[in-house]
């Protein structure tokens, strides 16, 4: 009897380590992978601002648009200015024009 005993003792605990071995991970013959793939992502950008223009109120005036004011005037006033100066300086029809794109373009 206690040759039994020992015997289903032998088999009782070779039992319990194959149940416990079979919950462990068997390593794989595999190499450990590179430390450039074990490196975290780098963290996301910020999202991005946004900005909500101010919503107009009722009894407010409207607001007016800024104007930029160019200081060399509109490229009309400029061909404009131009000519007058070649017609001033006596320069002829075809003189003029080649002079007043020129000057225009400056």
């Amino acid at each position: 009897m206690t040759r039994f005993a020992t015997i289903a003792l032998i088999l009782m605990l070779s039992g319990m380590s194959d149940a416990a071995h079979a919950q462990m991970p068997q390593p794989m013959n595999q190499p450990s992978p590179s430390p450039a793939l074990t490196m975290p992502q780098p963290p996301a950008p910020p999202p991005p601002r946004i900005e909500i223009p101010p919503i107009p109120k009722m009894d407010a005036p409207p607001r007016q648009p800024r104007v930029d004011v160019n200081p060399r005037g509109s490229f009309g006033d400029r061909i404009t200015n131009c000519l007058n100066d070649g017609t001033a300086a006596g320069l002829g029809p075809s003189e003029r024009a080649e002079y007043s794109r020129a000057c225009a373009n400056r």
